[in-house]
């Protein structure tokens, strides 16, 4: 059985406590030896709090810990072996971030002064401890959209390429701020528009049977429905210069195709 070891120890701590991180190994080591598994590696922090928090990425800011979990996105663990599990964390908002990289990582806790501890265990804080990792993964989606919208809206506000897909009729490059005209898709824009103004009274299907006749493709080569009209000709203002992105319009960068 594979398993790794992991030792922290604070200022105070340590002072506090008495648990050295060399008797911290030596124990480790021992109990492994005695429970006959395979002691990879021992990861370590020294002079860290088990209550340090990066609140901007909500992980666990500690070097060597977060060291353990690239070891552990590599090959299979069965147990992060510590003295106590004080060693993880000292605190709840910590002892929620630490479950929640462990069972990413299908990877228990054991803890030779607490050895039937587990984070699998079914008791009443786990009720307390799994809303909570569900409250924080909520809050990352929430705040990453939040920020990617900022973005997006500065960069639409001056007209320039917000992200996402390509408006059909156009083509965006990776790591691009602008699009550009795609040719064969852009003839079938200015054919759907030219159908429209030649013939006001056509029903969005009767454009989409004439596109069809004429043997113009969407963009995955397929016949055009009323659903793909109605969809360009809702994009006039787009494809005549303006860049609309959620509530903002500007003028874009990107070249008018009607």
């Amino acid at each position: 059985m594979n398993v790794i070891g992991y030792i922290r120890v604070s200022t105070a701590g340590q002072a506090k406590d008495g648990y050295s991180l060399s008797y911290q190994q030596e124990e480790i080591e021992s109990y492994c030896q005695q429970q006959g598994w395979n002691l990879i590696h021992i990861f370590s922090d020294e002079g860290i709090s088990g209550a340090k928090v990066d609140e901007d990425a909500l992980e666990v800011n500690r070097e060597g810990f977060q060291d353990m979990l690239s070891l552990l996105s590599t090959q299979p663990i069965a147990y992060v072996v510590v003295l106590n599990t004080n060693r993880l964390w000292r605190s709840d908002i910590v002892k929620v971030l630490v479950h929640r990289e462990f069972k990413k990582f299908k990877v228990d806790v054991k803890s030779i002064e607490h050895p039937t501890y587990s984070i699998y265990k079914k008791d009443p804080s786990d009720f307390l401890i799994n809303g909570l990792m569900e409250l924080l993964d909520a809050y990352q989606r929430l705040e990453i959209a939040m920020k990617l919208g900022k973005g997006r809206n500065k960069k639409a506000m001056e007209g320039g390429y917000a992200g996402g897909r390509a408006t059909f009729g156009y083509t965006a490059k990776k790591g691009s701020k602008v699009i550009e005209i795609d040719e064969k898709q852009a003839v079938v824009v200015q054919r759907v528009f030219e159908l429209k103004d030649l013939y006001p009274c056509w029903s969005l299907s009767e454009i989409a049977s004439q596109l069809n006749l004429e043997n113009l493709t969407t963009q995955q080569g397929n016949s055009f429905t009323k659903v793909q009209v109605k969809r360009i000709l809702d994009r006039k203002a787009f494809y005549s210069g303006m860049y609309c992105y959620a509530n903002v319009q500007a003028i874009g960068k990107h070249q008018a195709i009607i």
